[in-house]
């Protein structure tokens, strides 16, 4: 891998872990805590992350076990999910907090494809951009004769190889969502 393509490598990684972020927090029929990672719970005055006022289990494939560390706040760990609007059942046991997954209609399958296609894209934009930001230290490189046009041309071919293959696990790591979501 040549000098500047390891400068830049970090971004395209970067690319893809923001993408697999992204869609951990898209629903699929069965239990999963990352799509609590967004909802925030007003606790002791400030607002908390979920995973910060209570342990998160998955009990079984269509529930997750919330337990709260102080129970004082398990009225605005309820309240929280319920505001966040996640389709899911809650159901306050008193020193825990359950949540039914409901199984996901086929209209809701399609939304969340669409969903994920469009999480995709802007996966897709971060690494164009990686791949134009290496290209341009070529193009500076050859421009001040640091490299000769042979060095550029085979560099650009690394580089045309390097983003293919950085496109295609962006490809399959969707695929894989697709066929969570899809899943009856």
């Amino acid at each position: 891998m040549n000098e500047f393509l390891q400068k830049k490598q970090d971004d395209f990684t970067n690319a893809l872990d923001f993408f697999k972020k992204d869609i951990a927090t898209l629903r699929t029929g069965r239990a999963n805590p990352a799509v609590l990672d967004n909802v925030q719970v007003e606790a002791y005055g400030v607002m908390n992350p979920i995973n910060a006022v209570g342990n998160i289990a998955v009990s079984d494939a269509r529930s997750i076990i919330i337990v709260p560390w102080d129970k004082s706040v398990a009225k605005a760990i309820e309240k929280a999910i319920i505001d966040a609007g996640l389709g899911f059942g809650v159901a306050n046991e008193g020193d825990k907090i359950r949540l039914t997954v409901p199984a996901l209609t086929e209209e809701n399958r399609k939304a969340l494809v669409k969903t994920l296609n469009e999480k995709m894209e802007k996966a897709r934009v971060i690494l164009r951009q990686a791949r134009e930001g290496v290209k341009d230290l070529l193009e500076a490189a050859f421009n001040n004769k640091e490299i000769s046009e042979d060095d550029k041309f085979r560099f650009m071919k690394e580089l045309d190889e390097f983003s293919a293959k950085k496109n295609d696990e962006l490809k399959q790591i969707r695929d894989r969502k697709e066929t969570d979501i899809m899943e009856i």
